[in-house]
Formats: C-alpha cells, sequence, structure tokens
C-alpha cells in the first residue's frame, strides 16, 4: 500500500514538473512572438504578446526586463502614460537600474515634465556619481529651463570625469548661444568639427547657431551637409525650412514642414510654422 502511494506520489510530481515546463515554455514563447512582433513593426501585438507573458507568470524575477521593453513599445505608440506606469513598475525592484531610469527620464523630458526627469537623472548620479551621459542630459534640461549655472556645473563634471568629452563640450557650445555669447559657442563648434569631421550632429548644432547669428548661407551649407550625408531628422527639416524662409523660399519650406511633420513633429508647432509661408 506505502508503494502504491509512493508511486502516484512520484506521479504526481511528475506532472506537476511537467505543467511548470510547459507553463516556462508558453512564458519563452509569448516572449519571442513579441520580437517576432517588433520585427513586423506590429507595436500593438508586441505589447499584447508581453503582457500575455506576465499575465501567465506574474511573479517571475525577469518580468522587470519585459516591463522595461513594454514602456518602450508604448511609448513608440505614443501611449506615454502607460509607459511610464511599465518603466515605474519595472522600477519597482530595481531601482538603481540605469537603463530603466534613463527611459523614464528622456520621457518625461518628451512630455515636458522637466522636474521628473531632473529626479531620474539625480537618481542615475546618486548610484553611479561618475555617468557622464546622467550629468550631460540633466544640463540639457537645466539649459531649457534657463538654469544656465546648473548647467554650467553639470556640463564642467562631464570634462572632469572625461576631458576629452564631446558631449561636454556640445553641452558648453549650447550654453554659450543660450546665454547669447554665440562667438564663443562658434568656436567651440569649430573645434569640435575640426576635431570631428564626421559627426553629423555637430554640424546641425552649428547649423542651427548660424541662423540664430543671421548667417543663413552658412546654416544652409551646414544643413545641406548633413542632409547628403545622413538620416535628416524632423528637426532638421524644421530648421531648413525656416532658414528657407529667411531667404524667402516659402514654398519649399512648406515641405519641409510638411515633411517634418510626418517624421513626428509637434504637429501645432508645423502648423504655426506654415502660416509663415503663405
Amino acid at each position: 500500500m506505502i508503494r502504491i502511494r509512493f508511486k502516484y506520489l512520484l506521479l504526481g510530481i511528475g506532472l506537476l514538473l511537467s505543467l511548470s515546463a510547459i507553463k516556462a515554455q508558453k512564458y519563452t514563447d509569448l516572449i519571442e512572438k513579441s520580437y517576432e512582433y517588433l520585427d513586423k513593426n506590429d507595436l500593438p501585438a508586441a505589447e499584447e504578446s508581453l503582457k500575455a507573458a506576465m499575465h501567465l507568470e506574474p511573479a517571475n524575477p525577469h518580468n522587470y526586463a519585459l516591463l522595461t521593453n513594454l514602456g518602450t513599445i508604448q511609448r513608440r505608440q505614443g501611449k506615454y502614460d502607460d509607459a511610464i506606469l511599465s518603466y515605474t513598475a519595472a522600477l519597482s525592484n530595481h531601482p538603481d537600474n540605469e537603463t530603466i531610469l534613463s527611459s523614464r527620464a528622456s520621457l518625461y523630458t518628451e512630455m515636458g515634465n522637466l522636474e521628473k526627469a531632473i529626479i531620474d537623472y539625480t537618481s542615475i548620479i546618486f548610484y553611479q556619481p561618475k555617468n557622464e551621459n546622467a550629468y550631460y542630459y540633466r544640463g540639457l534640461i537645466y539649459l531649457q529651463d534657463k538654469n544656465f549655472m546648473a548647467a554650467e556645473n553639470d556640463f564642467n563634471k562631464v570634462l572632469e570625469i572625461n576631458e576629452k568629452s564631446v558631449r561636454g563640450r556640445v553641452g558648453h557650445a549650447l550654453l554659450e548661444k543660450q546665454r547669447g555669447n554665440y562667438d564663443q559657442s562658434e568656436r567651440i563648434f569649430n573645434y569640435l568639427i575640426s576635431e570631428k569631421p564626421n559627426d553629423w550632429s555637430l554640424y546641425e548644432g552649428r547649423a542651427d547657431l548660424y541662423f540664430m547669428m543671421g548667417k543663413n548661407a552658412r546654416a544652409m551649407a551646414d544643413v545641406q551637409k548633413v542632409f547628403t550625408e545622413s538620416e535628416p531628422t524632423a528637426e532638421l527639416y524644421v530648421l531648413r525650412g525656416k532658414i528657407k524662409i529667411a531667404q524667402l523660399e516659402k514654398s519649399s519650406a512648406a515641405e519641409d514642414f510638411t515633411k517634418a511633420k510626418e517624421l513626428g513633429y509637434d504637429s501645432k508647432v508645423i502648423d504655426e510654422l506654415m502660416k509663415m509661408t503663405k
């Protein structure tokens, strides 16, 4: 009788192990499916696959990574509030994770919630005092908020950590531009471009500076170089459109603004810019 009971006990354990293996396989399969949907750019399906995986194994310790991916997928769909919730849930058991903090901080910045973005970058700095990226991006937010002293301190910190940092110097170039010290800003951009001639973001930064200085021909030369050598962003189409308006090429400027809107630029801003092309 004891042997029979022991036999059934072994069968029960074996069944439980089999069910656990099947469940784990389904969890893995759903994650793999999400990657397949991402490859097809089917973001809603990828989102649902990740949610299904986490629903299947809510206590799985790897779910924080799935929540991070979920947040990014939601962000790409414009579901910003949902994305924030996903990132926040991912951080609940991993509050020092740089990748998740950076993702949420950049999204907060995109949403215009600068105060919360600063808190996230400050958290990264607390856990990683020599994190150049956190200082740089926090400095950009301070710059956007016209807190020039705080921005300067952060850009100085980047250079203190890495004296060869291009970003640290770009930060100072942007700072001097914001302060109205255009000549100083131009000198920094010229130096950086001489050192990094294939860094197209530097040409874009200098083009914007030239535009602010009223040097439209030079601004257009830098913009066209970026268009020729790399993939232009929505921001670059807007900048080129503004330069064209200054050069009285209104119909061509309208085309650039339309393209920027197609690439996801703020439609309200584009609508205002379009009024200048009439």
